[in-house]
């Protein structure tokens, strides 16, 4: 039985294919508007009055209709990125954060109509200098344990290539 060769650069073409595969959603992201609110934080309707929900760097939000999606966006991290704002000189240049949804934002009590994320105080505080009411935002939901890694392994007349997230 003739044996089927693979060409030495095809393992490496592959490589090269997944990586820029992967990668390329990381470039896509929305835009909506952010606005902040204070404490009291919590009963949320995520996860009640459970006092880790919070991070650790109080970056944290509530989602707007937008993105809750029926409760699916608790827990959820999402990247965001202050855009442009009413006031001028209003966004921290170049400040991206990540934070978590703990909350839905028609039930928090000081959210403004219609806005994307609310942000904690701190988190608001991180990407806008000032308190313009509202800033237009950049986001992107954001997996942190999300890895990839490519396993190549040849044996014989067989190639195998496994992705693990």
């Amino acid at each position: 039985m003739p044996q089927i060769q693979t060409p030495a650069a095809s393992p490496i073409l592959l490589q090269l294919i997944i990586i820029l595969v992967a990668l390329t959603p990381l470039s896509y992201c929305d835009v909506g508007t952010a606005v902040q609110y204070g404490p009291p934080y919590t009963p949320t309707a995520c996860y009640g009055s459970d006092p880790t929900q919070f991070p650790s760097s109080n970056l944290f939000g509530a989602a707007g209709e937008g993105i809750w999606d029926n409760g699916a966006a608790c827990g959820r991290q999402y990247l965001v990125r202050c855009i442009s704002a009413a006031v001028a000189g209003a966004c921290v240049p170049n400040q991206i954060i990540q934070v978590r949804i703990v909350d839905r934002a028609t039930i928090t009590t000081s959210m403004k109509a219609n806005a994307t994320i609310v942000l904690s105080t701190t988190a608001f505080s991180s990407i806008a200098n000032a308190s313009p009411g509202y800033v237009n935002i950049e986001f992107q939901q954001w997996a942190p344990s999300l890895s990839i890694n490519i396993l190549i392994r040849q044996h014989a007349i067989s190639a195998f290539w496994k992705l693990s997230a």
